[in-house]
């Protein structure tokens, strides 16, 4: 019997060829399989970030829903200016800020109605002068805008007070104030 003898000739630029593809396929392979368990990571992940968020918001609901219910509630009576008649009203008003301008050792020199007022609102505004220096009107500014009733502070001019103390620590101001609350009509 005749066996014939297969010669392969194999060529060296074709076994570094074949050796430089499965290289290749096998970079390849290890760069698929990498990404791929880097993305399964990622979800992973995500997935725990998802159910810690769901967990924080079922926790936050009740504050949320207390903040609502708040934000919903009407100002204190104290809140508002309380006279049956807009006049009476804004003499209220001109005696609280008369007795907040004296109680900071500040001197009142006038407190008007403005010209443009509206008599159908119930926004009481009044523009007032005054000389202070500048700790009495910080301190002044801050009681009038936190305390009771809520006054709201539209314009604020100040002007150097004319004193020839000009290096005093803490000079006099003319201030001009125009300011508004609100008020209530006291039912009888």
């Amino acid at each position: 019997m005749f066996k014939p003898k297969l010669k392969f000739n194999v060529d060296r630029d074709q076994l570094l060829a074949v050796g430089a593809l499965c290289a290749l396929l096998t970079i390849s392979l290890v760069v698929v399989a990498g990404s791929l368990q880097a993305r399964s990571g990622a979800l992973q992940r995500l997935d725990e970030q998802r159910d810690q968020l769901a967990a924080l918001e079922a926790r936050s609901r009740p504050a949320a829903n207390r903040r609502v219910q708040t934000r919903n509630l009407p100002a204190p009576v104290i809140a508002f200016l309380d006279a049956p008649t807009s006049g009476l009203a804004t003499a209220q008003f001109q005696a609280y800020l008369s007795e907040l301008v004296a109680g900071q050792h500040a001197v009142l020199v006038s407190s008007g109605v403005p010209a443009d007022r509206d008599d159908k609102s119930d926004a009481i505004k009044l523009q007032i002068s005054l000389n202070a220096t500048l700790s009495a009107l910080q301190v002044l500014l801050y009681r009038l805008e936190s305390g009771t009733p809520y006054v709201f502070v539209d314009a604020l001019l100040m002007q150097p007070g004319g004193s020839g103390e000009r290096a005093s620590a803490d000079p006099l101001l003319k201030v001009n104030l125009t300011v508004h609350a609100f008020w209530r009509r006291k039912t009888a």
